[in-house]
């Protein structure tokens, strides 16, 4: 496989990873601040935490049919490739990405196939169908070595629509959110559905740290204190 191609498709599947750890962390750690102090005083209810988005939980190329029942809207956002597809040769143009898939960016799967690239044979790539603008793209949602499947749409993307997920979220913070930009008070998870993946620096306090929003080529710094944004400014191009 190309080195070129076969890092855009690394990096997408690595940053569904990270993105889905990085929130279970901020879960896990804001229910450990929060039971730390309830011995004083109790601390009021973040409905964040109580969020559970379904899972299709994925197995093979048939269970991943799934996808195709109802829109999905993208997780990850300015950090997922997806090349045309040629639907005559059933074959993706690996060789020419066509963009980023957008933050909360609503889409209706139309199948999910498998593909390979000649520099690859014995590795295929579980490509997700998708029109757009009368064309057909493709993006990896995982890979198959023989039937041992690796399929991380669960990580990828959402299959209720987020506004009905965080529904608690204010009106002002969706706005913020449809709009692609970022806010004081908003936090890592608004910013990553509004900004897409974020690079943090190297603290080890997830609550209170600054991160690096690529943003699509206008990137922003963020700052957070206490899990909320205290400034937002430029930021510097990965």
């Amino acid at each position: 496989m190309r080195a070129e191609l076969k890092q855009w498709i690394q990096f997408g599947l690595a940053a569904a990873i990270l993105v889905a750890g990085a929130h279970t962390a901020y879960i896990f750690y804001q229910r450990y601040q929060s039971a730390r102090t309830a011995a004083n005083s109790p601390p009021p209810l973040n409905p964040d935490y109580y969020v559970t988005p379904k899972k299709l939980y994925p197995y093979d190329l048939k269970s991943a049919q799934q996808l195709t029942r109802q829109p999905v809207w993208v997780k990850v956002g300015y950090s997922i490739a997806y090349f045309p597809y040629d639907r005559a040769k059933k074959r993706a143009g690996f060789a020419h990405p066509a963009g980023l898939l957008l933050p909360m960016e609503k889409l209706q799967i139309q199948d999910v196939v498998l593909g390979s690239s000649p520099d690859a044979p014995g590795v295929r790539q579980v490509l997700a169908l998708f029109e757009k603008d009368g064309q057909t793209y493709a993006f990896s949602v995982g890979s198959a070595t023989g039937d041992d499947y690796r399929i991380l749409s669960d990580d990828m993307l959402f299959i209720q629509d987020p506004h009905e997920l965080y529904k608690h979220w204010p009106a002002d913070v969706w706005e913020a959110i449809d709009r692609h930009q970022m806010k004081p008070g908003m936090n890592e998870l608004q910013a990553a559905l509004a900004l897409g993946l974020g690079i943090p620096d190297k603290s080890t306090d997830p609550l209170n740290r600054s991160v690096n929003y690529p943003n699509g080529g206008n990137p922003l710094m963020v700052t957070y204190r206490e899990g909320r944004a205290v400034d937002v400014g430029p930021g510097s191009a990965p």
